[in-house]
């Protein structure tokens, strides 16, 4: 195969594509949460990770979980989560069964924060994917993105801590 393979142009353009749908939808949701909330995407993504969190059984995440979830490096997670623990938005605490262990839970404040943020994500949201849509190499993107109707679960079992 070579650099001018139609397969690998299409596959390239694919690619191109799909990273600035992702680009645009970021891009117009991080303007829409820092200037509503002072949130940034990662801020607001980590803070909903978290909120899903239970007690019990497979409730809480470990932080490689988390940084796998919200998309991080384990030490931009760990500065994450030390910006919001500063701003009142989350404590951390260890583990009952395994000192080594450190879970990091929301707080009232930082659900309150989540609770008033959670419909300007979902506007802009919107927003973005139907201006996207009006562009024709992501349309087909955009619908794939609305065709995934994949249910919200508490926490997924491949990212729980079994307790």
């Amino acid at each position: 195969m070579t650099a001018t393979d139609p397969a690998l142009t299409a596959l390239s353009q694919g690619w191109c594509a799909l990273s600035l749908l992702h680009g645009k939808i970021e891009a117009h949701i991080e303007r829409a949460l820092q200037s509503g909330h002072g949130l940034s995407v990662r801020e607001y993504s980590l803070l909903d990770v978290l909120s899903r969190q239970h007690n019990g059984p497979g409730g809480h995440l470990q932080m490689k979980q988390v940084a796998d979830a919200v998309v991080l490096s384990q030490s931009a997670t760990t500065r994450l989560v030390t910006r919001l623990e500063d701003r009142g938005l989350l404590t951390r605490y260890l583990c009952d069964t395994d000192r080594r262990g450190i879970y990091t839970d929301v707080t009232e404040a930082g659900l309150a924060l989540l609770a008033a943020a959670r419909p300007t994500n979902d506007t802009a949201l919107r927003t973005a994917l139907d201006e996207a849509a009006t562009h024709p190499e992501l349309a087909p993107l955009v619908r794939t993105v609305e065709g995934l109707k994949a249910p919200v679960q508490q926490v997924p079992d491949t990212l729980a801590t079994r307790a």
